[in-house]
């Protein structure tokens, strides 16, 4: 299987840290986060990885060249102009001719992409999203009432289970026929998908994942990494 990492975005919710540096090539600890990303799909025994670039994109070469010190064979795809989600995957339909896997460059997660793939084949359809469990806790008791205002049922504080898109998708080729060049996959494609009642499934996965979105996040994020690393260099 292939995969396709998304890396064009311009991150400018992180600056200042993103003025100088993409925000995949941002360090937690001793690593850019890309390299994680590389690394967990790597892992699950996916060698061939394209990565899509454009912001600052000499730097994504400069640093992992043809991935081969990495352990995958790497293909890096320049963009001149921000083609969004889906569309900087048009480019490569030849190449992306069986399932295929794409995730955002710059979210962090150990995924159990083996887990994924399983699922996937096993519900057909075109598309299966990864989602987060994620669970909201709610200040206040919940009533529900009927429709004759008679409350029939209490709960108090509960938590609600939403389920987050976390960016890590498996298509099957027939996916090319609804991307339309610079369209986005949350709102574009999928939607697309929907009104022509094509199957899309939600895999449900409890792993650990993580969008660093703003400048604290990320702060508390390499804090968290570069104290493991000191510790794990200490055993």
């Amino acid at each position: 299987m292939k995969a396709v990492l998304l890396c064009g975005g311009l991150g400018t919710r992180l600056r200042p840290y993103t003025y100088a540096i993409p925000k995949p090539m941002l360090r937690l600890g001793n690593k850019p986060i890309l390299e994680y990303v590389i690394a967990n799909t790597r892992n699950y025994g996916i060698r061939d990885i394209y990565i899509t670039v454009g912001y600052l994109k000499a730097q994504f070469r400069d640093y992992f060249g043809d991935g081969s010190k990495f352990g995958v064979n790497l293909k890096i795809k320049e963009e001149e102009e921000s083609l969004n989600t889906a569309g900087s995957i048009l480019d490569l339909k030849k190449e992306l001719n069986s399932t295929f896997l794409v995730q955002m460059g710059d979210h962090f997660s150990n995924i159990n992409l083996k887990k994924m793939l399983e699922f996937h084949k096993k519900q057909g359809g075109i598309a299966t999203i990864a989602l987060k469990r994620q669970g909201v806790p709610i200040n206040y008791g919940l009533a529900q009432i009927d429709s004759h205002k008679r409350i029939f049922a209490f709960e108090e504080k509960p938590i609600l289970q939403n389920f987050i898109n976390s960016g890590i998708y498996l298509f099957e080729p027939e996916i090319f026929d609804y991307i339309k060049p610079k369209q986005d996959f949350a709102k574009d494609v999928f939607p697309a998908l929907m009104k022509a009642d094509k199957k899309i499934n939600g895999y449900v996965f409890d792993e650990f994942w993580m969008d660093i979105g703003h400048a604290k996040d990320y702060e508390e994020m390499d804090k968290s990494v570069t104290l493991v690393e000191t510790v794990n260099s200490l055993l």
